[in-house]
């Protein structure tokens, strides 16, 4: 049997359709060489994809959240070791290090087994789909969502409050949940929030707004809170960040009384004393010190 000229025309451009719909081809994840990868949902199905890591975030050079790192350190190296341990929402001001302490928890760590595999606030609903996936590979997982916030009624709320509860969608043994956020509840706060609460001998009960909103936080067994530096904790970023980039590209470090007002120009400028703002400006000066020495 032959088919004629205008049935092959057609069913190539269904397969060139069909092409196009479906996924690309995708390896499967070696876990023992990929220290990270990236949850990517398709129409039909989802994926890990390998993730390069950022070989220069080391807890030691992480300074200001020594707390902070003590914490989060202390609950991964009980999950490590298949002792109880927590999910951790890291809250609290814009640039001061809730992102950088994960990932350099993970170059510490990918030798004792650590693998993080970081998911969209979008794709949440694909936990279970990704628990399935992991649940019997012989390593430990944090399920990392970054810069974590929700607005009322999104879908990944309910998931991810299922999955901390354990009601609905179970962690495997495996894994932990670690988020980040600038918000504490992860979803707005409104000053209506409150117009429901109520006196009951002499004790506040919020109202059911408020409830709402804490439930979900509440729901993780660590609140590690991130807050901008003092001017003294500032510049000792600074000066570390300086110092480091000088090392990189075989200068002498300087720190005098003009970097020092100059680092805290910048900041001021920011509005705000962190460690990203720190290493912004150890970039810009130690930058404009390798160009002049050029000309």
């Amino acid at each position: 049997m032959t088919l004629d000229s205008d049935l092959k025309d057609q069913l190539r451009r269904v397969l060139t359709s069909v092409e196009q719909v479906l996924p690309r081809p995708i390896p499967k994840i070696d876990w023992s060489q990929c220290m990270a990868a990236n949850w990517r949902q398709h129409k039909l199905n989802g994926f890990f994809e390998a993730l390069s890591t950022d070989d220069s975030l080391h807890l030691d050079t992480l300074l200001g959240i020594d707390r902070q790192k003590t914490i989060l350190e202390g609950n991964t190296l009980q999950f490590l070791a298949g002792y109880p341990a927590n999910n951790a929402l890291l809250w609290g001001t814009r640039g001061t290090g809730k992102s950088s302490l994960i990932k350099a928890m993970l170059n510490r760590y990918s030798s004792k087994g650590l693998r993080i595999i970081q998911v969209d606030k979008d794709d949440l609903h694909s936990l279970p789909e990704i628990f399935i996936k992991i649940k019997d590979e012989p390593y430990r997982f944090i399920i990392f969502c970054d810069d974590l916030s929700f607005d009322s009624g999104e879908k990944g709320y309910k998931i991810l409050k299922s999955t901390l509860d354990g009601s609905m969608y179970t962690l495997p043994k495996n894994s932990l949940i670690y988020v980040t956020s600038n918000r504490r509840y992860l979803i707005p706060e409104y000053a209506t929030d409150n117009l429901g609460a109520k006196m009951v001998n002499n004790e506040v009960h919020h109202g059911e707004g408020v409830e709402e909103k804490v439930s979900l936080s509440d729901r993780f067994g660590l609140w590690v809170a991130f807050h901008v530096f003092s001017q003294e904790q500032y510049l000792q970023v600074v000066k570390q960040s300086v110092k480091t980039l000088c090392a990189d590209h075989n200068i002498q470090p300087t720190w005098d009384r003009d970097v020092e007002q100059a680092a805290i120009a910048w900041a001021n400028e920011k509005s705000k004393q962190c460690g990203r703002t720190a290493n912004q400006f150890a970039r810009r000066w130690v930058g404009q010190k390798l160009l002049n020495q050029e000309r």
